[in-house]
C-alpha cells in the first residue's frame, strides 16, 4: 500500500507509491546527451569560451579542469546591487555569478570515469571558487550543480558542471536553515546529524558509509534512487568549503563510486546533483544575530537526484511528490551493485 511520509528538513509531504511498480529493470534507457559536432569545451577551442577565472594543471602543465564564466549567464557580476519596490512587488537586479566548471580535457571522461585523484581536482576547484564567491558581500548563496544528460537539463556532452551566486538565499536552501536553526534551538543538536545517526541505527537505506561519510536514500525520497551524501556526525560541517584536502580526498572516492553504480545499475540516468552548504555569512553581516549557531545547526550535504520519472499536474498543483520505488528498496538495490 502507498503511504504518506514527511520530511522533516524541507517540511513536505512525499507519497511513497509503491503500487506503480516502478522497480529498477522499469527503467528504461535513454537517450543521455544530443550529438553535437562542434564542442567549445575542448583542448584546443579555448578562445570560444570566455576568459579563464580559475584552473588547476596537471603534471605536464596542461590544465586538467577550468573554470570559466558562463557565455549566457543567467546573473552578471559587473554592477551595483540595486532593490527596489513596483507596488506590492519587488526586483532586484540581475547581480550574482554564474560559472561554467569543465571537469575534464576529454571529451568523454565522465566523473565516474575519472581516476580518484582527478574527481578530487574537480571538488578542490569547487572548494576555491566557493571560498573566492564568498568574498563578495554582494552574493547571498553560491551553489555548485551539475546537470547530466539531456533529461536533466544538460546541453553539452562535455563533462562540466555549474556555479551560480545570487543575491538572495533560495527558498530551498532557506527551509533547510530555517528547520536546523529550530531544531537545534529546541535540542541542542543539529537534525542532520540526529537524522544520520539514525538511519545508520535501522541500516534500511544505508548505501555506503566509511569513517567519513554516508550515503542514504532519503526516508521522504522525493525521485526514485534520490541519494544525499553527508559527513558523518562526527565530522559534522557546516561550510564545504572548509574540507581539507584529505576530506575530498574521501569524498572523490564515494562520489565516483555512487555515479558507477547508477550508470551500471540504471542504465546510465539523466541526473543532477548539487551541493548544499552554509550561506555567505559576509553578505548576512547585519543579520549576524541570526547565524550564531550555524557552524552548530547546519550540515552541508550532496543530493543526487536521477531523473526517471516527471513531475506533472499533481506534483505542480500540491507541491507533493510520487515517488513509485521505496528508499529501502532503491538502497538495497544500489548496494548490491558490483562495480
Amino acid at each position: 500500500m502507498s503511504e504518506l511520509r514527511f520530511d522533516p528538513i524541507q517540511k513536505r509531504w512525499v507519497i511513497i507509491a509503491s503500487d506503480r511498480g516502478k522497480r529498477p529493470l522499469d527503467f528504461k534507457e535513454q537517450p543521455t546527451f544530443k550529438q553535437l559536432s562542434f564542442c567549445p569545451l575542448c583542448p584546443g577551442h579555448e578562445e570560444k569560451t570566455p576568459q579563464t577565472i580559475a584552473q588547476i594543471n596537471d603534471s605536464e602543465g596542461n590544465w586538467r579542469v577550468r573554470v570559466v564564466p558562463n557565455k549566457f549567464p543567467a546573473l552578471k557580476i559587473e554592477g551595483e546591487l540595486e532593490q527596489h519596490a513596483e507596488g506590492i512587488f519587488d526586483v532586484i537586479n540581475g547581480i550574482g555569478a554564474h560559472e561554467v566548471v569543465i571537469e575534464s580535457p576529454n571529451h568523454n571522461e565522465q566523473l565516474p570515469d575519472m581516476s580518484v585523484e582527478n574527481v578530487q581536482k574537480v571538488l578542490q576547484i569547487y572548494r576555491s571558487r566557493l571560498i573566492d564567491l564568498q568574498r563578495d558581500s554582494r552574493l547571498k548563496y553560491i551553489l555548485i550543480f551539475k546537470n547530466y544528460g539531456v533529461s536533466a537539463g544538460a546541453s553539452l556532452e562535455h563533462p562540466h558542471s555549474q556555479i551560480m551566486a545570487t543575491p538572495i538565499t533560495p527558498r530551498t536552501v532557506a527551509g533547510e536553515l530555517m528547520s536546523a536553526k529550530e531544531h537545534y534551538l529546541l535540542k541542542q543538536r543539529c537534525i542532520f546529524c540526529d537524522i544520520i545517526r539514525q538511519e545508520l541505527k535501522e541500516n534500511k537505506r544505508v548505501v555506503y558509509q566509511d569513517s567519513r561519510y554516508v550515503v542514504l536514500t532519503p526516508f521522504a525520497s522525493r525521485f526514485p534512487f534520490e541519494m544525499m551524501i553527508a559527513p558523518m556526525p562526527k565530522r559534522h560541517s557546516a561550510d564545504f568549503a572548509k574540507s581539507t584536502d584529505d576530506d575530498l580526498y574521501h569524498l572523490a572516492i564515494i562520489l565516483k563510486d555512487i555515479l558507477q553504480r547508477l550508470r551500471k545499475g540504471l542504465n546510465d540516468p539523466g541526473y543532477n546533483f548539487l551541493i548544499h552548504t552554509a550561506p555567505n555569512i559576509n553578505a548576512n553581516a547585519r543579520g549576524a544575530h541570526y547565524w550564531t549557531t550555524l557552524e552548530r545547526d547546519f550540515h552541508w550535504h550532496i543530493e543526487i537526484i536521477p531523473r526517471l520519472t516527471k513531475k506533472a499536474g499533481f506534483e505542480w498543483g500540491t507541491g507533493f511528490y510520487i515517488n513509485p520505488t521505496p528508499p529501502e528498496e532503491a538502497a538495497e538495490y544500489l548496494k548490491q551493485i558490483k562495480i
